[in-house]
């Protein structure tokens, strides 16, 4: 089997750990991992294979022999140095919202739309985590029955907003228990014992960035005739994302026959028996590749209403193995 030189932007932080283990995990032919990151991480090392592999500096230069290039390193870093990587010969895997919505980027869930890697230029856009879970959900529904409108509430972790949120809530718990005050500077209010309807920043339709990118993310992966009404809210959960999705179809459906379509599609498993108490929670999702799905049940206020409970790692779903799964499809497709 052929094997590819990687490089991994952004090594050093919380998505880019998850990365590199997810590679070593599924196996992926690495020739060579060349993690990158910031001027002041240089020299510092990632555990790979058995292995210590030093981390240099993402830059100029740094993607020449480069096969892939795997991104985690923010919009403002990638809109510099994902050109550049595709300039010096790498296929970009970019896990930020920079590209997502370049009509000329593919935006890719590989369940999902995995045709759309046929027609990229160089850079392949990552989807936000909170649309990716509920897309990987949605798919088999909307092919069978035709999705016309969804009402999505996530409840997303502290890990979404990265290594300083997931801090913060742990310094908030340990000042709670030790009847210390309580601080908070990551988030506008206390995350501990709370939950804050506010992930990004508001626009003047009245939401934000996050819930918009679930609306067009949702048009531009699955069908730009679907009607997405998200609200997006940040809890106390490390890691994890939960969501309540409303959807209605324009043709009928039994829960029978959607149980059935969800338990047999790539990268689901139904917890659904809630007479025994499964349904899927963040801590049943923590560390796991698959997307949970539970809580099906007919909504009866609206025609071929249905409602479900959607949970999947962030950090795994959600960023990394979506991103290796993108490059994992790029071979099956003899596109790499």
């Amino acid at each position: 089997m052929k094997s590819y030189k990687v490089a991994v932007v952004g090594a050093m932080g919380a998505v880019g750990h998850e990365m590199i283990k997810t590679l070593e995990q599924r196996n992926f032919p690495v020739a060579e991992l060349i993690p990158l990151d910031v001027a002041a991480n240089v020299g510092k090392t990632v555990r790979f294979k058995n292995g210590d592999v030093t981390v240099k500096e993402a830059a100029k230069g740094a993607f020449v022999g480069v096969d892939i290039a795997i991104f985690s390193a923010g919009g403002d870093a990638s809109a510099i140095l994902a050109p550049i990587a595709v300039a010096e010969g790498a296929i970009v895997v970019d896990n930020s919202s920079q590209w997502r919505m370049d009509p000329a980027v593919p935006l890719v869930i590989p369940e999902v739309n995995p045709q759309a890697l046929d027609s990229h230029k160089g850079i392949i856009a990552n989807p936000n985590c909170s649309t990716i879970q509920m897309l990987v959900a949605l798919k088999p529904i909307h092919d069978a029955f035709k999705i016309k409108r969804v009402v999505v509430s996530t409840y997303q972790a502290v890990s979404g907003t990265g290594g300083k949120a997931i801090k913060e809530l742990s310094d908030q718990a340990k000042a709670f228990a030790a009847g210390k005050p309580i601080e908070a500077s990551v988030y506008p209010r206390q995350i501990l014992f709370n939950a804050l309807p506010h992930i990004d920043v508001f626009l003047d339709n009245g939401y934000t960035k996050e819930e918009m990118k679930m609306v067009n993310e949702t048009k531009k992966i699955l069908d730009p005739s679907i009607e997405v009404s998200p609200t997006a809210v940040r809890v106390a959960v490390y890691r994890g994302h939960s969501e309540s999705i409303n959807v209605q179809t324009e043709k009928p459906f039994t829960i029978a026959a959607v149980r059935e379509l969800l338990g047999a599609f790539p990268g689901i498993k139904l917890m659904d028996d809630p007479s025994k108490l499964v349904y899927p929670t963040a801590l049943d999702a923590d560390g796991r590749d698959e997307t949970f799905v539970g809580r099906l049940r007919a909504d009866p206020t609206v025609p071929n209403g249905l409602n479900m409970w959607v949970v999947s790692d962030n950090l795994r779903k959600g960023a990394a193995l979506n991103a290796v799964q993108i490059a994992e499809t790029l071979i099956e497709r003899k596109l790499l």
